[in-house]
């Protein structure tokens, strides 16, 4: 009788489903600056298969006027969106993606 041997074993990588160390420190001191400006006041996590998400506040019961996105892919893209979602910048680097943006030129209207 013979046994199969198998060479390759296929288990799926593990995925980290969170903002590691640097990338949650870069993003809350944004929100720090941006809360001590008075420009924000609350933020939310959201954490799903595809993406996490930082979510921005203006007021505490509004919704998010901004979120700051990391795609759970392999590439890890971080997005930019808007409070409806729409992409606003998006890169690989989430340092760059940060700084290259103005934040309080953004407003809504609706």
């Amino acid at each position: 009788m013979v046994k199969h041997l198998k060479l390759i074993i296929n288990n799926p990588k593990k995925i980290d489903k969170f903002f590691d160390k640097k990338e949650l420190q870069l993003i809350l001191n944004l929100y720090a600056s941006m809360v001590s400006n008075g420009e924000w006041k609350d933020y939310g996590l959201n954490i799903s298969k595809e993406e996490i998400s930082f979510n921005i506040y203006k007021k505490s019961l509004d919704h998010p006027i901004y979120k700051i996105t990391k795609k759970l892919t392999p590439e890890k893209k971080f997005l930019v969106k808007d409070g409806n979602g729409n992409v606003i910048k998006a890169s690989k680097d989430l340092k760059s993606l940060i700084s290259n943006i103005r934040w309080k030129k953004f407003k809504l209207v609706n």
